[in-house]
């Protein structure tokens, strides 16, 4: 049997864009669903179907809505960032996944050999690497599925058209924003560690030895002992990463908390 879509008012129509607005926001926050490397048509249909789905479960109640298009766009572009602000804590993981990547890569001597991306241009290899790990454990973990369950749960907490800036607010961003490089020192530590005593040994040996070449001996060293480090410190780097996923809902709770 046919059945009616669930907006059949233009209130409903409306409340239906609110929700697309913020879905959308925190969607394309995400690397995994909404990143660069994703096609726009397909960020756009998984946006409108994760709508679709959600809209009926969500029951929102009927608000007083503004009655010319100026007030009506402002209320849509704070629920976007509304989206933006949940997405955020996603996006700081990932984000220092990237630059834990770019720290082991110029310490193997690969900063100036790059993937070329078509959609993203020239990416770090190891960062495109440890990227693609972590959105595998992200999966693996079912992460996305609490990330889903928090943006039912804003609803209840921040309803349609709640969003406002406040001091606590952008404490906690410069906050989640200086969390990107304390994890993502934390995450290329051993290889760090690793690459600087090499150095140090490949400095002594420069120094008993002139005529050696160590220039041309060092580069095939960094790269083999980072990768055999890499590879005993990867279960390291995956506890770490899912005590930062794990850490997610705690971020949200108290970043739903700020934003009512």
């Amino acid at each position: 049997m046919f059945q009616l879509p669930p907006f059949l008012s233009p209130q409903d129509f409306t409340l239906f864009t609110l929700v697309l607005g913020r879905l959308a926001g925190m969607f394309s926050a995400l690397p995994l669903f909404g990143g660069e490397r994703v096609p726009l048509q397909i960020r756009v249909v998984t946006i409108f179907a994760m709508t679709m789905v959600l809209f009926p479960v969500l029951k929102l109640k009927s608000i007083n809505m503004p009655g010319d298009f100026i007030s009506l766009s402002l209320v849509v572009a704070a629920e976007v960032l509304i989206g933006l602000t949940l997405g955020l804590i996603v996006k700081a993981v990932f984000g220092a996944v990237e630059f834990c990547g770019q720290i082991v890569g110029m310490q193997m001597g690969f900063s100036i050999s790059s993937l070329f991306d078509p959609a993203m241009g020239q990416v770090p290899l190891m960062s495109l690497f440890q990227s693609l790990l972590a959105m595998l454990l992200f999966l693996s973990l079912g992460v996305h599925h609490d990330f889903i369950r928090a943006i039912v749960q804003s609803y209840s907490v921040l309803p349609v058209g709640g969003w406002h800036m406040n001091g606590s607010l952008l404490a906690f961003l410069v906050t989640t924003t200086s969390g990107i490089f304390i994890l993502g020192i934390k995450l290329a530590a051993p290889v760090m560690v690793a690459l600087l005593a090499t150095t140090v040994v490949l400095g002594i040996m420069a120094r008993s030895f002139p005529q050696m070449n160590v220039f041309m001996i060092s580069m095939p060293v960094n790269i083999g002992i980072g990768f055999i480090v890499l590879g005993m410190s990867l279960m390291i780097f995956m506890r770490t990463l899912q005590s930062s996923f794990g850490d997610m809902l705690n971020q949200f709770r108290l970043l739903l908390k700020i934003l009512s």
